[in-house]
């Protein structure tokens, strides 16, 4: 029996095809014809489990890789959510407060997980399996460091001593003295790495693209587009997004790497060559993304307390 609601619905979706000059018959018959959607089919599930190639047969390695692809698949869904805050056809608080509690509550989470990661796997295993990575590194996570640019003005990714002079710079110069080049640069030789090398051939283009989209659109640039209404009920989100990315997140990085890589006399290098040392603890690197929003102490203490300085 086709009742009213039915027939309505029938008839909407005549109009529906229609206006696109398609049959609708034509749909109804693909849609008898064709298979009940299972779970496993809509999410892919057997070609994501087939998704890890460790590179030994030591066991914790599958810990490594699947933690890693959870991680860039939490970065793409951050990157979903600073799309809509960016280019919004109105920024409102409403936006931006939906869109940040989304984009904390990923990095709420993995902070919170990367107990998987520093003590989840046994450090013999690792320092075995570690090997046959060289020379991939974390630090060749591309999305993270797109996460960085769509975040604020490109400056503010200069390391501060040689800030002042890239505030009149085109991108591309900025781009050039990103602080984390000279994370994957050779200490005693001032060479770039292979690591570097490789990720600067597969994402220098599309970070200068990413950079020129998101010049007047970063999250840093839209919020001082807000009436002082809106920010001042944003602010404490944006803060602890500061803090999520710039903080929590690269000190939980260098946790990591003190369990597995510290070694008296001398501790051991990273995969990718990069001098994590200096590189990892956010007091080091001091990047932040809305400075406007700190008190001048709270910036001379950045990333100390979190350290337990």
């Amino acid at each position: 029996m086709v009742t009213t609601e039915i027939a309505d619905k029938i008839k909407r979706l005549e109009e529906k095809y229609a206006a696109m000059g398609q049959n609708l018959s034509s749909y109804l018959d693909g849609l008898l014809y064709a298979d009940y959607l299972t779970y496993w089919d809509y999410i892919q599930l057997d070609v994501l489990l087939n998704l890890q190639h460790p590179r030994t047969p030591i066991p914790d390695e599958n810990i490594f890789i699947i933690y890693h692809q959870i991680t860039e698949l939490y970065f793409k869904l951050t990157l979903q959510a600073i799309e809509q805050i960016s280019f919004a056809p109105e920024r409102t608080a409403t936006v931006f407060t939906t869109q940040l509690r989304r984009i904390n509550n990923y990095f709420r989470n993995l902070v919170n997980s990367f107990e998987i990661m520093v003590d989840g796997m046994d450090k013999d295993q690792f320092l075995q399996f570690r090997m046959a990575l060289l020379p991939a590194s974390g630090f060749q996570s591309g999305q993270f460091r797109m996460i960085e640019i769509c975040s604020t003005r490109l400056p503010n990714l200069v390391y501060e001593p040689q800030r002042p002079g890239m505030e009149n710079c085109d991108l591309k110069t900025v781009l050039d003295n990103i602080y984390w080049r000279s994370g994957a640069t050779e200490l005693a030789t001032g060479k770039k790495t292979l690591t570097l090398q490789q990720f600067e051939k597969k994402y220098m283009g599309p970070f200068l693209q990413l950079a020129t989209r998101y010049e007047q659109s970063n999250i840093q640039a839209a919020y001082q587009q807000l009436s002082e209404a809106d920010k001042a009920i944003v602010i404490p989100l944006l803060k602890e997004y500061d803090l999520n990315i710039n903080v929590r997140w690269p000190l939980m990085h260098y946790k990591s790497a003190v369990r597995y890589l510290h070694k008296k006399p001398e501790d051991i290098a990273a995969t990718g060559g990069t001098n994590w040392q200096q590189f990892l603890p956010p007091k080091n690197k001091r990047i932040i993304f809305f400075p406007e929003l700190w008190t001048e102490e709270e910036l001379n203490n950045w990333g100390k307390l979190a350290m337990g300085e």
